[in-house]
Formats: C-alpha cells, structure tokens, sequence
C-alpha cells in the first residue's frame, strides 16, 4: 500500500505488505518497532474499525426504508464480527504466507490460529530496517478483511436471508478475498531484497550468479499482481472493484426488490447517511494514510490525496447533479464523497495533490453516470449502487493510479529496492507500460470476483435459498429476519 513495495528489480507493486516471512541475516541486529509507528498504525486501525462500524452501517441504513434499518446494521455488524474470526484462524495464513507451489494465487496454512505470532514478533514496513508488531499488522489488515464484505450488502439491501448472507461471507471471503489480498499484496518485503541485492554487489564469478538467482528467487516470493507491477496502495482492486463486482452480480442473481419501479423506495433517513458518509471519511483516513505502516512523509501524502480528491469527487456529482435535474442533493453530496474516497484509494501514496484533485473530479462525473444514465438502461436493482460508486470508482482509481503516479504529472513514482542495496530509490517510470499492467489487474479482478461470486451465491441459494418470501420482505427484514425493529414509536 505504499509506493514504497513497488519496483524490486523487475516492476512489482502493490500495497499492504505480506509480513512475518522477511529473516534477517543472522549477523545484523533486528530492528525493534519505533513507538511512533506502532502507535500511528494502532491509531489507523482503529479509524477502519470505524468505517465499517458505526460508519458503513449507518451510511447504509439511512438509505433503506425504515422497515430494514435494523436488519442492515445486523447485517454490518455481524459480517465485522465473523471476519474476526475467519482472518486469525486462517484469513491471515492464507492471505500473507508463501503458499509453495501456489503462491501466485494464494497463501499457506503456516500461521493458521495465528501459529508462532508473538508480542515479540514483528514485520516488515515498506523501509529497510523499519517493522512494527505483527500482531498490530494482523488487527490493522482484519479491518480491510472486515468492511470488505460489509460493502458488498448495500447491492441486494432489503432483500436477502440472513444466514445465506453469513454462509455467503464465508466463502467468499475464503475464495475470493483471500487470494486477492494475497495476490496484490504479499511479497518478500525491503530487507529481503536489500539483502540479496547487495550480495549480488559484494559477490563475483560464480558467487554472483549464484546471488543472482538468490534475488530473482527473492523476487519471485509475491502474489501474482505484485510481480506483475499492480499499483494497489490501499485496495483499488483487493476491496472496492472485489466488492463491487461482487455486489452486482448478487443483486442480479437475487433479482429485484419487490415493488422495485413501481412503489416509492426512497432512504428513509439522509441524516443517517450523511452520519455515516462523514465516518467513512474520517476513518479513511486510517485506511489510506494507514496503509503505509509508518508514520513519514508518504503517510501525509496519502492523507492530504485522500481530502482533496474526496472533495473533487463531491463536488463533481453534485454540480452535474445539479445541471441534469436543476437541483443538488445531499444524497448525491455525500455519494460523490464515497466515489471520490474509492478512486483515490488505490493511487493514494502514489499520486500529488494536483493528480489526485483530477482523479476525483473525474470519478465523481464518471460514478454519477453509473449510477444513474447506466443503471437505468439496464435496469438491474443495485439497491444502494454500490457498483456504480465501488465497482466504477475503483476501475477508475485503479487504471487512473498509472497516470497520476508518474513524476512527471506530479506524481511520487516507485521505488526500486535492489538498484542500491539497503535503500529504496525512485525507478524509472512508463506510464504506458503502467497502464497496460493496472489493466490487467482490474480485468483478473473482475473475472475472479464476478464469476467466483456467481458460483458461491448459486451454492448459497441451493443450500439455505437467499431470498425470503415475498411477504416476508413487504413486511420488512428487521421483523421476519430478526423479530425487532429499528424503530418503536
């Protein structure tokens, strides 16, 4: 999640990085986690935990109608309490281990139960010589684990079982959002690179061939998108394409909401939602700034992108809003704040200010048109458009993340860990070359997700059926899916 896990000698990128596995050499001291960043990640995730809850919860339940309020702050709160669980008995192995023979796709069972994780134990950042406690990097990584799914509800709000949702989550999270993380995310980390750069340097003859492929074996310990080159600072692909692909497919396999069209569905509360859009800002911050694990200049470059390109997108949706329909909304307000928090999340360590201020302006207009001019032609019910904001947002961030990275559009570049052992310096650039690699990562995203997905709420449905009787969802799911209401008065 940081510019600094991009270049390892061949292009790899990406953005939270895999831990425990980077060995020292048995003659340098190991690093000893600095306060500061240890408290600035403990204080990041933290600002996560509240994007999901309370903030996603309530940005959600706003927009339904008053008779599934509760059952979407169930839905949000639940999912966050059984991915706890799933990343520490075997998310976290699977998503940021070596996984032996299939390692481009998909982590080990080594730390399952969190196997040999100690307070002692720590991981790499994106310096060399700088970690920070593994067991705050497994608290701060289960956050993304946790809002992941919770995103995905908003698509088929109002309209589905919800044990099926809990049995879906559990699939999905093993088949889907595991491998990704590992695939964008997990690599052998500086120090292991450094390491095996400078015995190239310091070695001749048959020594240095034989170094050479100690680092090109080095290299190759990553998920598949990282040695591709897949910029991802803090899950463009790996949480808001992932989920809002996901999203779409569901609402198209659940089908429309009863009514849809025909009866008023407008948000029960925008008070709410304007609550919960303002919480998801705050704590993106911890997602963004967060994501690159130490408290340094990259830190407030992420978050001063994540408060102009926010406003941009904000901004942008509400004036084309206002030039289509003659007035501006809160709702669409608050929207294009969520549009432009997407886009810029993948480029967030690695694009300016000025590049971020264009990223949201142009996702702003762009998730408006989705939202609306698109969705109707199609005519599918994703109720709360979280493809339209997260899918198309997250497409835009990811694919724009190869302009607005590049120096010469005031972007930070990225780094190369072996060019001078023991130091990351900026690489070369290619845009071009950039953009055909960003490509690619949102096109194996969509595929894995959108037909992954398919196939896991099919099983779903023949297991346990995901839709509740037609009367049950007039009556609304706080009453027929839990027995209380959001409301008594």
């Amino acid at each position: 999640m940081s510019r600094a896990l991009t270049r390892l000698g061949v292009p790899a990128a990406g953005a939270l990085l895999a831990l425990g596995a980077f060995a020292l050499p048995a003659f340098a001291a190991a690093p000893v986690p600095a306060k500061g960043d240890t408290a600035f990640v403990f204080t990041t995730t933290v600002l996560v935990l509240l994007m999901t809850i309370p903030g996603l919860a309530l940005f959600y339940g706003g927009l339904v109608r008053s008779k599934n309020m509760l059952s979407v702050l169930m839905q949000v709160f639940a999912i966050t309490c059984l991915m706890s669980i799933i990343w520490v008995v075997y998310g976290y192995s699977l998503s940021f281990t070596n996984g032996g023979s299939l390692n481009n796709w998909v982590g080990g069972l080594d730390k399952a139960f969190l196997k040999g994780v100690t307070a002692e134990s720590t991981v790499a950042t994106f310096s060399n010589g700088v970690v920070i406690p593994e067991y705050l990097y497994i608290c701060f990584q289960m956050t993304f684990a946790c809002i992941t799914p919770a995103l995905i509800i908003g698509a088929f709000a109002e309209r589905v079982k919800f044990g099926a949702l809990m049995l879906f989550v559990i699939l999905w999270a093993t088949f889907i959002y595991f491998p990704m993380a590992h695939m964008v995310w997990y690599w052998a980390g500086p120090d292991a690179i450094g390491d095996a750069a400078k015995k190239v340097a310091e070695s001749t003859g048959d020594a240095k061939k034989a170094a050479e492929v100690a680092l090109a074996a080095v290299q190759a310990d990553a998920g598949m998108l990282f040695k591709w080159g897949a910029l991802d600072f803090a899950g463009g692909t790996v949480v808001h394409i992932n989920a809002g692909i996901a999203g779409l497919v569901g609402a198209i396999v659940i089908g429309r909401r009863v009514g849809y069209r025909r009866e008023q569905m407008a948000p029960h509360s925008l008070t709410m939602t304007m609550i919960g859009a303002a919480l998801l800002w705050v704590g993106w911050f911890g997602f963004n700034a967060g994501s690159n694990l130490e408290a340094n200049g990259t830190a407030a470059l992420a978050m001063i992108n994540t408060f102009v390109a926010t406003a941009a997108a904000a901004l942008a949706w509400m004036l084309a809003e206002w030039l289509e329909k003659g007035k501006p909304s809160l709702l669409g307000l608050v929207s294009g704040a969520i549009a432009g928090l997407v886009a810029v999340t993948p480029a967030s360590g690695f694009a300016g200010p000025m590049g971020s201020i264009v990223l949201g302006l142009v996702s702003g207009v762009i998730c408006f048109i989705a939202c609306t001019t698109i969705k109707n032609a199609l005519g599918y019910d994703d109720s709360l458009d979280v493809f339209g904001v997260h899918g198309v947002g997250g497409i835009v961030g990811a694919i724009g993340t190869a302009f607005v990275a590049a120096p010469v559009f005031g972007g930070a570049g990225i780094l190369d860990y072996a060019a001078k052992p023991g130091e990351a310096v900026v690489g070369a650039y290619d845009i071009m070359g950039q953009f055909a690699t960003q490509s690619k990562a949102v096109v194996v995203t969509l595929i894995l997700s959108g037909v992954g997905s398919f196939i896991i709420f099919k099983i779903v449905d023949v297991i346990v059926g995901l839709r509740p009787e037609e009367q049950a969802e007039r009556e609304g799911l706080d009453l027929t899916q839990h027995g209380e209401r959001a409301y008594n008065s």
